[in-house]
C-alpha cells in the first residue's frame, strides 16, 4: 500500500530546485489539499511563474515572501503561465500582473471559459448549477444545498497558448503540452532543456485529479476520454522528473501516468458491472451514490456530492462513447442503461 508523503502547509518551505527553477508553497485556505506549489523559472527579463495560487491575502503574502526568501521580487516577474483556470492556480495571477506588469498566458480553451465566467452574474450561476443538479436526478433539497457561492472569475489572460507553443522564456525551452481532461484547456509545461515537466493537476504523485463533465448531461464532449488520451501522451514523453502543483516533486512521470490510467480503466469496468446489475436504469445522481469515493456517500458534503456527480457523469459518458452504456430515450432526468454486447 502506498504511503502518502503529503505534509501540512506549515512544514513547507520555498526551495531552490536547481537549473534556475524554484518552488514556493502557497496556501489554499480551508482546503484539504493545503497548498499549491508555484514554480518560478529564471529569465533575463525576470522570473516566469508557473501558476500563481489562490486569491487570498494569506496566499499573496506567502507568494511574495516566498519569492523574496529565494532572492526574487514579485515586482520583477515577467510572466505567469497558468496551467488551468481553477482558482488555486489562476487566482493570484491578476495581482501579480498588477504588481509587476507581467503577462498572463492560458490555453485558448480555458481562456474561453474565463471569458464566459466574466459574463455570468451570481444569480445566473446559481440558477445554472441548481438546474444542472436537478437534471442529473438530485432532489430539490440536494440541488439547493449543493449550489455553491460563485468565486470571483480569474483575470483574463493577455496571451493564449496552443499545443506545442513555446512560452516567452528567453534562453530556455518551455513548451506547452495540451492535456485536456481536468479542464478543457489544461496544459503541462515541458522544460525541454532540463528534462522536467510541470504537470499542474494532470499528474499528481498520490491522488488523482477530479475529472467531471458540466453540465452533467452533456453528450457532445468526453472529458475522461480526453484525460486518458492525455495521460498516454505524457507517458510517451518518457521518465521525466515531474513538478506537480500539489503534494511533492517525483521522478518518472510516465510510470505515474500509466498508473492513473489503470485506475480509471478499472473504475470504468466496475461501473459498467454495476449498471449491468441494475434492474432499473439509474440517474447520474443515483450512479454517483453507487460508486466508491474516499468517504461513504452519506458522509459527503453537498459540494462534494456535486463533484462526485460530475465525475460519475464523466465516467458514464466515457462508457457511452465506448458503446457500453446508453441513455434511456424520452425520460427526464437522464438515465443510463447497460447495453448488450
Amino acid at each position: 500500500m502506498k504511503t502518502s508523503r503529503r505534509q501540512p502547509y506549515s512544514q513547507q518551505r520555498p526551495q531552490d530546485l536547481g537549473d534556475g527553477v524554484w518552488s514556493v508553497p502557497v496556501p489554499i485556505p480551508g482546503n484539504p489539499l493545503g497548498y499549491t506549489l508555484v514554480y518560478a523559472i529564471e529569465s533575463p527579463r525576470g522570473p516566469v511563474l508557473v501558476d500563481a495560487g489562490w486569491n487570498h491575502p494569506d496566499a499573496w503574502a506567502a507568494l511574495r515572501d516566498g519569492l523574496a526568501a529565494l532572492g526574487l521580487d514579485v515586482s520583477d516577474v515577467s510572466g505567469v503561465v497558468v496551467t488551468h483556470f481553477h482558482p488555486d492556480h489562476a487566482g493570484l495571477a491578476g495581482q501579480v500582473r498588477e504588481a509587476s506588469g507581467a503577462w498572463i498566458a492560458l490555453h485558448e480553451a480555458d481562456a474561453a471559459l474565463v471569458r464566459l465566467m466574466h459574463s455570468f452574474g451570481d444569480s445566473e450561476h446559481r440558477s445554472f448549477q441548481a438546474d444542472m443538479l436537478r437534471r442529473a436526478g438530485a432532489g430539490d433539497e440536494d440541488a439547493e444545498a449543493a449550489t455553491e457561492r460563485r468565486l470571483s472569475a480569474p483575470a483574463l489572460p493577455d496571451r493564449e497558448l496552443r499545443d506545442g507553443d513555446l512560452v516567452d522564456l528567453p534562453g530556455r525551452k518551455l513548451r506547452a503540452v495540451h492535456t485536456p481532461g481536468h479542464t478543457p484547456g489544461h496544459v503541462c509545461l515541458h522544460l525541454e532543456d532540463a528534462d522536467r515537466l510541470f504537470t499542474g493537476d494532470h499528474v499528481l504523485p498520490d491522488i488523482t485529479p477530479h475529472i467531471g463533465i458540466y453540465p452533467y448531461d452533456r453528450d457532445d464532449v468526453d472529458p475522461l476520454g480526453d484525460f486518458l488520451e492525455s495521460l498516454e501522451r505524457v507517458r510517451t514523453l518518457g521518465p521525466l522528473d515531474a513538478l506537480p502543483a500539489h503534494e511533492w516533486i517525483f521522478p518518472d512521470v510516465a510510470a505515474r501516468a500509466a498508473e492513473i490510467r489503470h485506475h480509471h480503466e478499472d473504475k470504468l469496468v466496475r461501473l459498467a458491472a454495476l449498471l449491468a446489475e441494475r434492474a432499473e436504469p439509474p440517474t447520474i445522481w443515483e450512479t454517483a451514490a453507487m460508486m466508491t469515493w474516499n468517504r461513504p456517500w452519506d458522509q459527503l458534503s453537498p459540494m462534494l456530492r456535486g463533484m462526485a456527480a460530475g465525475e460519475a457523469a464523466a465516467h458514464l459518458r466515457a462508457l457511452e462513447v465506448r458503446g457500453v452504456v446508453g441513455r434511456v430515450a424520452g425520460v427526464d432526468p437522464v438515465r443510463f442503461q447497460a447495453l448488450d454486447s
